[in-house]
C-alpha cells in the first residue's frame, strides 16, 4: 500500500513537471519570426521590416568611397633636386692654387665641407661667402652663388653641391609596413605608392589593407588594391605628409543559429549576405530556418526614403530586411545584397527545434522521474 501511494505521488510530480516545462520558455538563440515581425512599424513597432528584392538591393548597395581630394592629387611632384630647409649638403671646392688655398691648408687644393646643413630660415654658412640662402634653389643654382661669392678671393674657383638625405623633405611611414620610420623624399620616392614600397610594403592582406595621407589639416585614405590598379591615386608627397597603413576597421554581428555568433570583420572590400553566412561556417543544419535570415541595420534617412518608396522621413531608420534563401530566387538575393559595416545578421531558429527542444525536455525529465521513482520503490 505504501509503494502504491509513492508512485501515485511521484506521478502527480511528473505532470507538474510536464506542464511547467510546457508553460515556460525554453534556452533559445534569439527571438522568433513571429516576435520580428512583431516590432514592425506595421504593427506600432519601431522597424521597419523590407523583404529584399532587386530594387533593394540596388538601393542599399552602398560602400565607403575612399580617394583623394584635389588638393591632394593636383599637387605635383616634388623636385628632385629642390633644397629644403632641413636638407644636409656636402660642398666641394677646387682652388686654382698651389701654395695659399683660401679654404685648405698649404698644398692642398680640394677642399670638402660635410654635413651642412641648411637652417630653419633656409641659409648655410661657407666660410669666406657668409650666409647663402640655399632653400628654393636647385643644387646648380647654390653652386653658382657660392661660385660668385668665392671668386674674388681665390681665383677660378670650381664647386659642386651634393644634396643629401636630410630631413627637409621627409614623411612618416607607420602602421602595417615592413619598416616603420622617417624617410627622405628623393627621385626613387617622390609618390605614394614607392614610399611605401620603400618602407618595406605592407604587412597585412592587400584586400584589406587601407593606405591613410595627412597632409597638415587634411586627410585622405584609399584602398591599397584600387592605389595599385589607379595611377590617378597614387599622390606625389610633400615634406610632412605622414603616411599609416591600416586594417580596414568595419566589421559586422553574426547571431541566432549560424556556425559562429560573434563580431566579424571584413576580408573583402565589398561582402554579400551569402559571403557574410559563408564567413562564419553556414547556417547551422541542426537549427537553423533558411527562410528566417535578418540583416539588423540603421539606414540613413536618404537610403530608407528610397527603399520605402518615401520622402518623409528624416534621420537615421531602424531597417530589418529579410531574406528567404529557400524562394526561388533567394540565393541569388543573398548573393547580391551587400553587408555594411555594423549590421548585424541574424538567422532564426526552425520551429521544429523548439518543439524538439521541448520533447527532449520532457523526456528527460520524465526519465529522471522514472529513476526517482524506482528508487523510491527500492527503498
Amino acid at each position: 500500500m505504501k509503494v502504491n501511494t509513492t508512485r501515485r505521488a511521484t506521478l502527480v510530480g511528473l505532470v507538474a513537471v510536464v506542464a511547467t516545462v510546457s508553460g515556460c520558455g525554453l534556452p533559445r538563440s534569439g527571438p522568433n519570426k513571429r516576435e520580428i515581425f512583431a516590432g514592425s512599424v506595421m504593427n506600432k513597432g519601431d522597424a521597419f521590416i523590407v523583404t529584399v528584392n532587386s530594387r533593394v538591393t540596388r538601393a542599399t548597395s552602398v560602400m565607403p568611397a575612399y580617394g583623394f581630394s584635389d588638393a591632394f592629387r593636383k599637387a605635383g611632384a616634388v623636385g628632385s633636386d629642390t633644397i629644403n630647409a632641413g636638407d644636409v649638403l656636402t660642398l666641394t671646392v677646387f682652388e686654382n692654387v698651389k701654395d695659399d688655398p683660401l679654404l685648405g691648408n698649404t698644398g692642398q687644393r680640394v677642399s670638402v665641407l660635410d654635413q651642412v646643413q641648411v637652417d630653419g630660415q633656409g641659409y648655410i654658412f661657407v666660410p669666406y661667402a657668409g650666409k647663402i640662402k640655399a632653400a628654393g634653389q636647385t643644387p646648380d643654382g647654390l653652386r653658382q652663388a657660392i661660385t660668385r661669392k668665392l671668386d674674388s678671393q681665390t681665383p677660378d674657383p670650381q664647386v659642386t653641391v651634393q644634396r643629401l638625405a636630410g630631413d627637409g623633405q621627409t614623411v612618416s611611414v607607420s602602421g602595417a609596413v615592413g619598416g616603420q620610420g622617417v624617410f627622405p623624399i628623393e627621385r626613387p620616392t617622390r609618390t605614394l605608392s614607392a614610399m611605401i614600397a620603400k618602407a618595406g610594403g605592407v604587412a597585412i592582406e592587400p584586400a584589406v589593407a587601407v593606405v591613410r595621407v595627412t597632409r597638415g589639416s587634411q586627410t585622405g585614405k584609399v584602398w591599397l588594391q584600387d592605389l595599385n590598379e589607379n595611377p590617378a591615386l597614387d599622390i606625389a608627397l610633400r615634406g610632412g605628409d605622414r603616411i599609416v597603413v591600416e586594417r580596414d576597421q568595419r566589421a559586422f554581428t553574426a547571431l541566432g543559429a549560424t556556425g559562429a555568433q560573434s563580431l566579424v570583420p571584413f576580408e573583402t572590400q565589398t561582402l554579400s549576405a551569402i559571403e557574410a553566412i559563408a564567413t562564419v561556417g553556414g547556417l547551422s543544419t541542426s537549427l537553423a530556418d533558411p527562410t528566417g535570415v535578418f540583416v539588423f541595420r540603421n539606414e540613413p534617412a536618404e537610403i530608407a526614403n528610397q527603399v520605402l518608396g518615401r520622402k518623409d522621413l528624416r534621420g537615421d531608420q531602424r531597417m530589418v530586411y529579410v531574406l528567404d534563401l529557400t524562394q526561388p530566387t533567394g540565393m541569388f538575393e543573398a548573393r547580391d545584397f551587400l553587408i555594411r559595416d555594423g549590421d548585424t545578421l541574424y538567422v532564426t531558429e526552425a520551429p521544429f527545434t523548439q518543439w524538439s527542444k521541448t520533447i527532449n525536455a520532457i523526456t528527460g525529465t520524465a526519465n529522471a522521474a522514472s529513476s526517482l521513482a524506482s528508487s523510491s520503490s527500492s527503498g
